[in-house]
């Protein structure tokens, strides 16, 4: 494979915060997780080449409810809502997790999740309760670190070998991606394609 996913169509679907408003289960599907503010949403717009899919902010918790995007109608996209650093009300907050579960928990298609991380931050303890609970719902997580555009090409080599050291897995399993430069894009559509089979 090893090539960029050319991606001719790419549509919002809908959004909501409970089963019965997310769309029929017929392609298959990828969630995006991680932290609030860690580039969730420039890493989906680039990926799929458009500037304006994903509404991006630079306010913490802007993503509060679970959006749909339709991808060259042959898989899903899923953007789950930012956790960690959210200045919203703690009632929504805590609405966020069971959210979250109940939508890993009922979604057959779902054949993965992308675990959106900083590469200067490494794995978070929220991080980490994301990557160990995708396995649990019979889920590959596949692991982004963003920002790698911030290191030297030989400092964020260096930075990934720290980080999956840290990990116990092979350097390989950590992708670096660079929204801004659209580095790592090649990398992670593979990894999608595999688990799609697209």
């Amino acid at each position: 494979m090893s090539a960029i996913y050319k991606v001719n169509k790419a549509e919002f679907m809908t959004s909501g915060t409970k089963p019965s408003h997310y769309p029929p289960t017929e392609l298959p599907e990828i969630a995006f997780g991680g932290a609030s503010n860690v580039g969730k949403s420039s890493l989906i717009n680039s990926l799929v080449g458009r500037t304006k899919l994903v509404k991006t902010s630079k306010t913490p918790g802007h993503t509060q409810t679970i959006n749909f995007f339709n991808i060259n109608d042959a898989m899903v996209f899923v953007d789950l809502p930012g956790y960690g650093f959210a200045k919203v009300p703690l009632s929504v907050k805590a609405a966020w997790g069971p959210m979250i579960e109940g939508y890993l928990a009922g979604r057959p298609t779902l054949r993965a999740m992308v675990c959106v991380m900083d590469l200067r931050r490494g794995v978070r303890d929220d991080d980490m309760m994301l990557i160990e609970s995708a396995p649990l719902f019979g889920i590959q997580p596949i692991l982004v670190f963003t920002k790698a555009d911030k290191y030297g090409r030989n400092a964020a080599q260096q930075r990934r070998r720290e980080i999956a050291k840290d990990l116990n897995c092979p350097p390989g399993e950590l992708l670096l991606y660079s929204s801004t430069k659209g580095e790592g894009g090649e990398a992670l559509w593979d990894r999608i394609r595999q688990v799609t089979g697209v």
